[in-house]
Parts: C-alpha cells; structure tokens; sequence
C-alpha cells in the first residue's frame, strides 16, 4: 500500500486533483443493477462484527478488504465518508467506480443524541464538486425523539440541493425506537414498520425524482416492496452468522422489479473464511449474473 501518510502530510492537494482527474461512469450499466459497497459505519462509531468490538478499527486493514471489493467484476461502486475515499482515491481504487458521499453521521451509535442525526459528513457541494454520483442519508423515525424531526427537515433540504444537481439522494429509511432498560437504538424490521419508514422517507422534499431507497431485506419482502415505486438498493444487513444465509435472502426479493441491486457492508468485508473476494464475488453474481 502506497504510504497514505505520508502524501497527506505533504502533498494533500494530490486529493482535489486526484477527484478532479477521476475517471467516471454512468450510473446504470445495460441490466439497470448495481452493487455498491458501503464503509461508513465507522464514522459513527460502529467498528463490531461479529461480535469483535474492534474488527474495523485497523484502517489499512480496512481498506485492503476495500480495494480487494472493488476489484471483482461486478462491483460498481462504493459508499463512504470523506477519510475512506479519499484514502481509496490515492490507492487508485477508485478510477471508474461510482462514488456516494455519506452525509449525516452525527447520530453516534449509543449516544443519547443518536436520532438526531447532524449532517457531519459529505455536503452536497462536495459532492458535486468531487464529482460523486450522489449522497446517501439514514433516516431513523422515532416517535418518541424529538431529534427525528431535525433530522428529516435537514434531510429534506439535502433531498432537494441534490436534486437540483441531478444527483442521486440515497434515503435509508427505519421506524426506531430506544430500549427503555439498555439505551440502546433499535431499527423496527417487521414489513409493516419498514413499509411505513418507507411512506415517510419518500415524502421528503419538494421533488422525489433523484431519490433512491436503502432498504433492508425482511419478511414479507414482496409486499414490502409494492409500497413504493422508487428504484431500491437492498441493504446486505448485520453480520450474524455465515453469508450463505444473508445470499439467500438476497436472491428472492433481486428479482422484484423496484429492486435495482445491492449495497453490502460489514457481512461480506469481514467474511467468516476471510475470503473477502470470494464472498462479494457470490454477491455480485447474483446482482449481475
């Protein structure tokens, strides 16, 4: 690996030129699917899987697993915050990807101002200056948070900014709630409160035309999928156990017409086997094949 350090310390301007020199694509190949990989969990302060507190936190790591993904067939592009892309831009990973800027990251994963979820990330004139493809946003609802609807006001206006750019709004919607015992944030993933996060998170803003949604995939996913007519990238989801049963649930609801591929995560970065390549290559194949 080149040394990134290094290049940050004395040359940080190779960044803005390297985005600026960055070859790019159109967003949909010929099969109108794609596959992204996202590494924003650990701007919020989530580097667990699999039970292992720590398992993102060893960067390079990190971004080897990265640029093996991105290097199979079939994977399109990636979602991350500023300090993963850019690294992965002054890798060369990055050269005909398509690109998403995470922007509201300020929700930090058990802090009592979780749900209101600041947009500390990419914002919309970054993204358009990089040349990104689009911005993602994650919508947690919860009911009871007088933080949700600070939250989904700034989403709004982000929904619209981009959108007057013809860039992708990328809205990953849940209906949450906070555990009264533990603290803790829970998404609601039975069908009938996904579909509900999904009739809020589309309702945002003045126009829906760039919006795209970031769904998880859970029983019932067919009629999960009727309650909106947007183009859909289904989340790979927590790991829990081995891939081959997260593929399994992937494969049924990739044939649903909304559904346009998949953006994987923690399950197929951090495999059991370790095999990073084998596992995204499973997935992509699925998603193109």
């Amino acid at each position: 690996m080149i040394d990134l350090t290094e290049i940050r310390a004395r040359e940080p301007h190779r960044i803005a030129e390297a985005w600026a020199a960055r070859k790019r694509r159109p967003l949909l190949g010929d099969d109108g699917q794609m596959m992204i990989v996202a590494a924003d969990h650990p701007a919020r302060g989530a580097l667990s899987v699999r039970g292992d507190g720590n398992a993102m936190s060893n960067r390079r790591d990190l971004l080897e697993r990265l640029a093996t993904s991105l290097e199979r067939p079939g994977v399109d592009g990636v979602l991350g915050t500023a300090d993963i892309l850019d690294d992965l831009l002054l890798m060369g990973a990055l050269e005909g990807k398509l690109v998403f800027g995470s922007m509201n990251r300020g929700g930090l994963m058990g802090a009592g101002f979780e749900f209101d979820d600041r947009m500390t990330g990419h914002t919309v004139s970054e993204i358009v200056q990089r040349g990104f493809d689009g911005g993602k946003m994650l919508n947690r609802i919860c009911y009871e948070d007088a933080g949700t609807v600070a939250m989904l006001e700034r989403s709004a206006v982000a929904i619209d900014e981009l959108a007057a750019a013809g860039k992708m709004a990328m809205l990953e919607p849940f209906i949450s709630t906070r555990d009264a015992e533990t603290g803790k944030v829970k998404n609601l993933l039975d069908p009938d409160n996904v579909i509900k996060s999904i009739a809020i998170a589309e309702g945002l803003g003045a126009t829906s035309a760039y919006t795209w949604l970031k769904l998880p995939v859970v029983d019932e996913i067919e009629r999960v999928m009727e309650s909106t007519t947007m183009p859909s990238l289904l989340l790979g989801g927590e790991p829990k156990g081995d891939p081959e049963e997260a593929y399994a649930s992937w494969q049924k609801a990739l044939e649903i017409d909304t559904v346009r591929g998949l953006i994987i995560g923690r399950t197929l970065l951090y495999p059991p086997d370790g095999d990073v390549a084998g596992a995204v290559d499973i997935a992509a194949k699925m998603v193109h094949g």
